[in-house]
């Protein structure tokens, strides 16, 4: 395959098998997926348990190499040992439980692990740390040890940790999941003045609430590309959803409901002010 857009991350006819327990039948997790991911995208990825999800954020950063196929980030093939280095510094990847992230004693040296993993001076160590810090809003808990603060405020500074390394593509895996509806939102909308800012931002996430805001919908289904497209397109069809055993966001789920007495309402209502302003005209 010839690299094509410089910055994107291209998965061509991809299969991952993983190999049964004791021997046993193997398992097929992704079946020829094909995807060109342009940086500069908000992208969800959703999907049912064992969709292939999680296996394919860890082939984008090269954690897991192909059965077959190719992932190539900016060009460079993950199975190319000389490009972990490029692939590992542009992709940080964020999981769903920020204590398994947490390596260090105080949140300021947590964020300086992966700078100080690349050898960076550590006057530009130290920049990055506040820089990193002060976009997650975490500065003044910069000498707390990060298990006394709360999880929404730990998944804050494993973002951090992750912007600190100066990615293009921040990988986020169900990185809401532990959280409390406060806690959810700040994380939300940290990731949407990330992205305001330029970062390329794929975001596993069974949340159907926070795939409204994306640029695009990816969804797997038994290994395989199942839709891919806005979020408007992807809402407005309710039996693929329920295909996919999805559910619908509560604005969409709602305008649904209110469409056998509002038939003019629009299909591809998505949020709650696009329903009052429909029904107010």
């Amino acid at each position: 395959m010839t690299t094509g857009n410089h910055h994107a991350i291209e998965i061509r006819e991809l299969h991952h098998v993983y190999a049964g327990p004791g021997g046993g039948d193997s398992i097929a997790a992704l079946r020829g997926v094909d995807l060109t991911l342009p940086a500069g995208q908000f992208v969800t990825l959703v999907g049912a348990n064992g969709s292939g999800k999680t296996t394919l954020a860890r082939h984008i950063n090269g954690l897991l190499l192909p059965t077959q196929g190719q992932v190539q980030v900016d060009g460079r093939d993950t199975r190319d040992r000389t490009a972990w280095p490029y692939i590992r510094t542009h992709i940080a990847l964020v999981f769903q439980r920020p204590e398994d992230q947490i390596v260090a004693t105080t949140v300021a040296d947590d964020v300086a692990f992966g700078p100080e993993n690349f050898g960076l001076p550590s006057d530009e160590i130290e920049r990055r740390v506040r820089q990193a810090l002060e976009t997650v809003r975490m500065w003044s808990y910069r000498h707390r040890p990060p298990h006394l603060l709360s999880v929404g405020q730990q998944q804050r500074v494993a973002i951090a940790g992750a912007l600190a390394v100066h990615p293009t593509y921040l990988l986020l895996d169900e990185a809401t999941a532990m959280l409390d509806p406060a806690g959810r939102q700040e994380v939300e909308a940290l990731l949407q003045r990330l992205h305001a800012q330029g970062l390329t931002i794929l975001s596993i996430t069974h949340r159907m609430e926070s795939v409204v805001s994306a640029d695009r919908v990816i969804a797997l289904a038994a290994g395989r590309v199942a839709f891919e497209g806005s979020p408007r397109r992807f809402f407005a069809d309710a039996d693929r959803l329920a295909e996919l055993r999805l559910a619908l966001p509560p604005a969409v789920a709602l305008a649904t409901r209110l469409r056998s007495h509002f038939p003019t309402l629009p299909a591809d209502t998505l949020t709650a002010e696009e329903i009052a302003e429909a029904l107010a005209r």
